[in-house]
């Protein structure tokens, strides 16, 4: 049947529309809202946010003029052309007149209070903080070390390991006993680690390694790629029990054929953290049956989620953790994220039971580094191998780069009443809310949910609107591809596909990060508008029978 409203010449590439990720999929939808001069284009496909934190911005910039004033101390009989490198004798006390001179001007105050929680809560030196603080923002150093500078790591852990329910305060070991490498975002992680797992021999082509779907697209696409050539078995969410992974499910993970176990926790496309009980259930698989077992987790979603844990919190031996500032921060631009790997890992004894042809081929490739390959950490090993070895000495994230973490770190851990968490989960949940009422019905609540993005099921959507026979009809007769379609072309509307995710029903990803309130409201009232024209249509052929 060719598609209500939609040309047959769109239409009839369908069939190689099915074979497009998500992302190329939303590229053609923005080249056909593009072409209608009348609408603004709603692009509810993208992840990237549309609010940010602004106040460890403004502390960045009065950093930055207190760094500066650092540096003119020196090479003054040069005049202003050249200035010099940090001096930590004495900063605290050229910090201190600073801030009172420029108290009026904002992030003044956050700053000074910043190195007064270094300082008052987390014990460590104010004049170290202060003299690596300047030092990065000015950039005039490489980092070192280069996984990632040492009081940035012991603040940037802190803070993560609260947001994952981790223990932060201090005398909790497992922030003590957690590393961490500083990279550029999420993506940037996944990368190093698919490289140094496959350098280390730790996964090699034709071995297994599940998922858990649905995923975020490129995590399904990367074990396929030429160079890894992994088998994937998914370990698939159920959406009758809202998208948590069911026991027999889980149970797949017990083959000792699967090597990792990978995983976005709160879910993309989903939104749903997974709960207490699959937690547990990965727990007791793990403690029981697979200790060999290495867990990826991303987690860059939590912040947003109520009483997050982490599956890094209960299972820290097995678990690589991956956060990226990206979204909570609004901070996509930054590239700002970190691995996080317990000192006591399972895959420093994966390495260490490899058999001795392989680690003599492992110590060729690090021996620049130390004369006792053997003895080197995997987590060293991913530094070295970010930068193919040889250059290691310049692996890093950029030192401004790692400054602004910091101020966003702190930013998180002195926020103790969380007004900037509780601001962003209400601009999120008024859009979800804002959405289904210009569809106009009731809208789903989950305590689970983050609202970071919401799933629109094409055939629960048409059935609570217009009746079963209504909803049997149009997913048969019309291609959820297709209503994409008419939404991006007749107004300026683009969503993505839930299937390239592996979602199980026909579906749309909305993302209620990026539009203001008002354009959720547009889009509910269009999607609901083009559904309607689609009952008129099934009323008039049934009509016609």
């Amino acid at each position: 049947m060719v598609g209500y409203g939609v040309n047959e010449d769109v239409l009839k590439n369908l069939k190689k529309l099915d074979e497009l990720s998500p992302f190329e999929f939303k590229d053609l939808l923005i080249k056909l809202a593009g072409r209608n001069s009348d609408k603004i284009m709603l692009n509810a496909g993208r992840g990237n946010p549309n609010f940010l934190a602004l106040e460890p911005r403004h502390a960045y910039l009065q950093l930055g003029k207190f760094a500066l004033s650092e540096s003119e101390r020196h090479f003054g009989y040069m005049g202003e052309l050249i200035g010099g490198h940090c001096e930590e004798e004495g900063i605290e006390a050229r910090f201190e007149i600073f801030t009172r001179n420029h108290w009026r001007e904002r992030g003044t105050k956050f700053l000074n209070s910043a190195v007064s929680y270094v300082r008052d809560y987390l014990g460590l030196s104010a004049g170290e903080f202060l003299c690596e603080m300047v030092q990065g923002y000015l950039g005039c150093d490489y980092p070192s070390p280069p996984r990632m500078l040492p009081l940035a790591e012991q603040i940037v852990k802190r803070y993560l390991m609260k947001e994952m329910g981790a223990g932060y305060d201090l005398g909790y070991s497992i922030v003590d006993e957690t590393q961490l490498f500083a990279v550029e975002g999420g993506t940037g992680a996944m990368a190093y680690l698919f490289e140094s797992f496959k350098a280390n021999r730790i996964l090699n082509p034709g071995d297994k390694i599940a998922i858990a779907v649905p995923i975020f697209s490129p995590y399904l696409e990367i074990p396929k790629l030429d160079q890894y050539q992994l088998e994937i078995v998914e370990v698939k969410a159920d959406p009758e029990s809202g998208y948590q992974i069911p026991d027999e499910e889980l149970d797949k993970l017990r083959n000792p054929e699967i090597k990792a176990f990978f995983l976005v926790n709160p879910g993309n496309p989903t939104a749903v953290k997974l709960e207490e009980e699959t937690l547990k259930g990965m727990r007791e698989i793990v403690k029981k049956a697979r200790k060999d077992l290495i867990i990826i987790t991303d987690d860059v979603y939590a912040t947003f989620a109520e009483d997050f844990k982490s599956v890094y919190s209960i299972l820290p031996h097995n678990t690589i953790l991956v956060y990226s500032f990206s979204k909570y921060f609004g901070a996509t631009g930054w590239r700002l994220g970190v691995i996080a790997l317990h000192r006591d890992n399972v895959v420093d004894r994966l390495i260490a039971n490899l058999p001795e042809e392989t680690k003599a081929e492992l110590d060729k490739r690090y021996e620049t580094i130390t004369p006792n390959p053997r003895e080197l950490k995997f987590m060293d090993r991913l530094v070295a191998d970010s930068r193919n070895v040889a250059l290691r000495h310049t692996a890093g994230l950029s030192t401004p780069q790692q400054v602004q973490m910091v101020l966003f770190a702190l930013y998180g851990l002195m926020d103790e009443e969380e007004h900037y968490k509780n601001a962003v989960r209400r601009i999120l949940r008024r859009r979800y809310r804002a959405l289904y009422r210009g569809i106009g019905l009731k809208p789903h609540e989950n305590s689970d949910c983050t609202y970071y993005y919401t799933l629109i099921d094409m055939e629960e959507l048409s059935e609570r609107l217009y009746g079963k026979e209504f909803s049997k009809w149009f997913m048969k007769n019309f291609p959820p591809e297709e209503f994409m379609i008419r939404l991006a072309k007749e107004a300026g509307v683009v969503l993505l596909p839930g299937r390239g995710f592996e979602v199980p029903h026909p579906s749309a990803r909305i993302s209620l990060a990026n539009l203001r309130e008002v354009d959720y409201l547009t889009i509910g009232g269009t999607i609901r508008r083009i559904l309607d024209e689609y009952y008129e249509e099934f009323v008039k052929r049934k009509g016609e029978e």
